[in-house]
C-alpha cells in the first residue's frame, strides 16, 4: 500500500531531483528510489545529474544483488538508462543472470565490452556466457579481447582453450560447407562431397535467387540474404549459424507447442541498413523482426546473438499460426493478441522462463492493480507495435495465452486456432473450448498479474 501511495503521489509531483536520489541511496530506501525513477525520462536531466542518479541506482543494485535480485536488476536497468557506466553494466549483467534473463546479460556485457574495452570483466563474462550457450567461436572472440595484463586474464586463458576445442567441429563443418559451395559454383577439387546438412539431418541446398540473394533451402526453411561481399569461408560460417538457429527455433517450438510448421517458410535476413531500406526507417527503429507476406524478416541479423535467435523463435511461431489457419489458402486469422501473445510466450520460454522480464513484470503488476491493463478486445485487430505502449500490449497478450495454456495445454489451444482458421467465430470457439468469454479472460489476466 505504501508503495502504491508513493507511486500515485509521484505521478502528480514534479520530477525528482538528483539530490533526492543521493538522499534515498544514503538512507538505503531502495524501493522508494526505484519507484521515484521508474518512469522518469533521463533526457530531462543534465549529464551531471544523470551521472549522480545513475551512481545512486548502481549503489542499490550492488547492495541488493545478493539479497533481492529482482529489485537489484530493476535498479541496475534504470541506472544504465541514465548513464552507461562500467559498474552499472556489470551489475546489470550479474542481476540479469540471477533473474534468468540471459539475453539481457549478453546485451549488457556486449555494451560493456564495446564501451570499456580495457575492463577485462566484460570479455571474460561474455565469453563464459557464450560458451554456456554453445557458441564457442563467439566466446573465443570475446575472450581474446580480455587485456592480457588485466586481473581477469588468468581466468580467460583456460576458457579460451575450451572455446578453441569446442569450435573444432564448427571449423570442420565450415570447411565442408565451403567445399560444397565451390562445387556449386563449378570449381574443381570438390567432387564426392555430400550436400550440407543441418543438425536435424535435413539437407540444405544452396543457390542464388532471381533477385541476387543467397538462398539455403530444405523442407522446413528457405533462407535468403544478400552476400554483402562475404568470401567463401565467411558465407559458409554465416550459413552454418543460420541453419543451427533455425533448427533450434523449430525444435523449441515443437517442444513447447507439440507441433511445428509443416510447410517451408521463407526467412529473410537483413542487416540493419538493408532492413531500413526494405521495411522503412520507422519500423527498423521499432522492431527486431517481423513476419509479413509469408516470410520471417529479421532486422540486424549480421550477428546472430541470443536475442536475435529469440526474435527468430518469435517470428517462427507466427509462421506456425499461419500454417495452422491455412492463411495461404484464405483461412481466417486469429485475433492479433492471440497470435502475438503465443509468439511472445514461446519466446519467453526460449529465454528460459515463462514470465515477462522483471521490469515489464513490475509494470504489468502495477497496471493490473490500477485496472489499467490493455483490454484484449482492443488488441484483436490492430498491430501491437502501434499500441500506445507496445511492451504492455505484448506482455498482457502473452499472459492471456499463458492462462489458456494452463487449461488443457497446447493441444487445446492449437485446436482452437485451427477452428478459427476454418471460419468459426473466435468468441464462440473460446466459449466452447474454455468455457469463458473474452472479458472473463481479461479478468483472469488481471487476477494473475495482481498476485505478488
Amino acid at each position: 500500500m505504501r508503495a502504491l501511495l508513493l507511486s500515485a503521489l509521484l505521478s502528480t509531483a514534479p520530477p525528482p531531483t538528483a539530490a533526492q536520489a543521493q538522499k534515498l541511496a544514503a538512507q538505503e530506501q531502495w524501493d522508494d528510489l526505484y519507484l521515484a525513477w521508474a518512469a522518469v525520462n533521463p533526457k530531462g536531466y543534465s549529464a551531471a545529474e544523470r551521472r549522480t542518479i545513475a551512481t545512486a541506482l548502481v549503489k542499490g543494485c550492488d547492495t541488493l544483488s545478493g539479497k533481492d535480485a529482482v529489485m537489484a536488476y530493476s535498479l541496475g536497468e534504470r541506472a544504465v538508462l541514465f548513464d552507461e557506466t562500467a559498474p552499472g553494466l556489470r551489475c546489470l549483467a550479474r542481476t540479469s543472470l540471477a533473474t534468468e534473463q540471459r539475453g539481457g546479460a549478453e546485451e549488457a556485457l556486449r555494451k560493456g565490452l564495446q564501451r570499456f574495452p580495457k575492463e577485462g570483466y566484460f570479455g571474460l563474462e561474455l565469453g563464459r556466457l557464450l560458451l554456456e550457450d554453445k557458441d564457442p567461436q563467439g566466446a573465443l572472440a570475446a575472450l581474446e579481447r580480455v587485456p592480457p595484463r588485466s586481473p581477469e586474464a588468468a581466468q580467460a586463458r583456460p576458457l579460451m582453450e575450451k572455446a578453441r576445442g569446442e569450435s573444432s567441429e564448427e571449423k570442420e563443418a565450415r570447411a565442408q560447407a565451403r567445399a560444397i559451395e565451390r562445387r556449386f559454383n563449378g570449381e574443381t577439387g570438390s567432387a564426392g562431397l555430400p550436400p550440407a546438412s543441418s543438425a536435424s539431418g535435413l539437407t540444405y541446398e544452396s543457390g542464388v535467387s532471381a533477385d541476387g540473394m543467397r538462398t539455403r533451402a530444405n523442407s522446413r526453411f528457405i533462407v535468403k540474404y544478400f552476400n554483402n561481399a562475404r568470401d567463401f569461408s565467411q558465407r559458409a560460417e554465416y550459413e552454418g549459424k543460420i541453419v543451427s538457429a533455425l533448427d533450434e527455433a523449430h525444435s523449441h517450438t515443437r517442444q513447447v507447442l507439440g507441433e511445428a510448421r509443416e510447410s517451408p517458410v521463407d526467412v529473410v535476413l537483413y542487416t540493419r541498413e538493408e532492413f531500413r531500406t526494405h521495411q522503412g526507417a520507422d519500423l527498423a527503429r521499432a522492431v527486431a523482426g517481423l513476419y509479413s507476406a509469408g516470410a520471417i524478416r529479421i532486422n540486424d541479423a549480421a550477428e546472430l546473438t541470443r536475442q536475435t535467435k529469440a526474435t527468430l523463435v518469435h517470428e517462427y511461431v507466427h509462421a506456425v499460426v499461419d500454417d495452422l489457419v491455412q492463411a495461404a489458402n484464405g483461412g481466417q486469422r486469429v485475433p492479433v493478441w492471440l497470435n502475438e501473445g503465443l509468439a511472445e510466450y514461446v519466446e519467453w520460454r526460449y529465454l528460459g522462463h515463462d514470465k515477462p522480464p522483471v521490469n515489464l513484470a513490475n509494470r504489468l503488476r502495477g497496471a493490473a492493480q490500477a485496472d489499467q491493463l490493455p483490454r484484449l478486445e482492443q488488441m484483436a485487430g490492430q498491430a501491437l507495435i502501434s499500441h500506445g505502449d507496445p511492451a504492455m500490449a505484448y506482455g498482457t497478450s502473452a499472459i492471456a495465452v499463458r492462462e489458456l495454456l494452463a487449461e488443457g495445454g497446447p493441444g487445446r489451444l492449437l485446436s482452437l486456432i485451427r477452428k478459427v482458421g476454418e471460419g468459426a467465430a473466435f468468441e464462440e470457439v473460446l466459449r466452447d473450448t474454455y468455457g469463458r468469454t473474452v472479458p472473463e479472460l481479461d479478468a483472469a489476466v488481471k487476477a494473475a498479474l495482481s498476485r505478488r
